[in-house]
């Protein structure tokens, strides 16, 4: 049924085939474009002399082209030619076509196909080895779809409307993250003002009032060693927030006692010690474990264990620069100890915590917000395309 106000068109009226083919040549360069998904555009793949190009022929992309890949438009792989793109080359999967601008505007045609409902019924129309990674749309199949098409001027409406809201959008979207930004720069600022020293108060390298344990991944090929009471955590469960939430795998009292696990007790500090994910921590508030990329930071009972974690998240930057850079960056125990920390009275210790936990609440706050906000952003798009289509907008 159609739900737009306009006739429905067949491509095969709107598109003519254009193939640029030329010869691969050893000495030349050439400059090879993909196609992102989600129609956002054609890239720059690679540069690559015909020497190192296995194809026999490539086709040359000229601005205004209409361009799909053939393997993923059930993705969104769809594109206008930029300028920027114009000269550059596409492999035999990537049919390029030229548009009738007498009776369609190419940018109409690609918002058109931003829209994920066109994206499924691309997927429809392709077939393949496999249902998904293997799918093809051929050229006949794209060409039979039809689209609605208003008069030329209508559709020229439509795509400067699309593209003022999308701006609108996008300038949201950047002062959300100048909003995240700056509240990330308030935490670090609060915590180098908050956790500093004093005069009288002690100064420890972390090594000499702390026991530190790396934990452990028992076999998974035993399977009674997993499915137990015990939360077992990775990096990617770990951020910069004290409260550890529920891991997706947990381990069984099985996997402690019989060593292959490591344990550790309530009030250990969980810090990341490799990988893109190292300085991030989380607090243990029962027994748990982890795998070998995080190590455990027990204090001594000076310590608030609290006051240890915001001191552990305050050494961020430091533990970083720290670590080694070979492959990923890595810091081991002995680094991690060299550190300081500074220990304040017990008294002084708490009134840090309860002024760190109020400023991170309300930051929480802010960043919930602004979560809830880039979910609304996200669905914005996709609203007005589907407005915009039912001739809405």
């Amino acid at each position: 049924m159609n739900s737009s106000p306009w006739p429905r068109v067949v491509l095969g009226e709107l598109l003519q085939p254009v193939s640029r083919q030329e010869t691969v040549e050893p000495q030349k360069v050439y400059q090879l474009l993909g196609a992102h998904w989600y129609a956002t555009g054609l890239y720059m793949k690679d540069t690559k002399t015909g020497a190192q190009i296995r194809a026999e022929r490539l086709y040359r992309v000229e601005e205004g082209d209409f361009v799909y890949n053939r393997l993923f438009a059930w993705k969104g792989s769809f594109a206008v030619a930029t300028a920027e793109n114009a000269g550059c080359y596409v492999s035999n999967e990537f049919p390029c076509f030229h548009v009738e601008l007498a009776k369609l505007d190419p940018k109409y045609l690609w918002f058109y196909f931003k829209r994920e409902s066109a994206w499924n019924e691309t997927l429809g129309l392709s077939y393949g080895a496999t249902p998904t990674s293997r799918n093809r749309l051929k050229e006949a199949n794209l060409l039979s779809m039809q689209i609605p098409l208003p008069p030329l001027a209508e559709q020229r409406r439509i795509v400067a409307r699309i593209e003022a809201l999308a701006a609108r959008a996008e300038a949201a979207r950047e002062l959300r993250e100048q909003v995240m930004a700056e509240v990330e720069a308030l935490i670090h600022s609060a915590l180098r003002a908050s956790l500093k020293h004093i005069d009288g108060w002690d100064i420890k390298p972390i090594s000499e009032c702390s026991k530190m344990s790396t934990g452990k991944t028992p076999p998974s090929e035993r399977d009674e060693y997993y499915g137990g009471q015990i939360q077992w955590y990775t990096p990617g469960d770990l951020g910069f927030h004290k409260k550890l939430g529920i891991s997706p795998r947990t381990l069984s009292q099985l996997a402690i006692d019989e060593g292959k696990a490591t344990i550790y007790e309530p009030g250990t500090i969980l810090l990341v010690a490799i990988g893109a994910s190292l300085g991030k921590v989380g607090l243990a508030q029962e027994l748990c474990s982890s795998n070998q990329q995080i190590t455990g930071i027990k204090f001594d009972p000076g310590i608030v264990p609290e006051y240890g974690f915001w001191w552990i998240r305050r050494l961020y930057d430091d533990l970083r620069a720290k670590a080694s850079q070979a492959t990923l960056p890595i810091i081991n125990q002995r680094k991690i100890g060299t550190l300081e920390i500074v220990i304040p009275p017990l008294p002084e210790q708490h009134r840090i915590v309860a002024h760190l936990d109020a400023l991170q609440a309300k930051i929480t706050a802010v960043q919930q917000h602004q979560a809830a906000t880039q979910v609304r952003l996200e669905a914005l798009l996709p609203s007005i395309l589907d407005r915009a289509f039912k001739g809405e907008l």
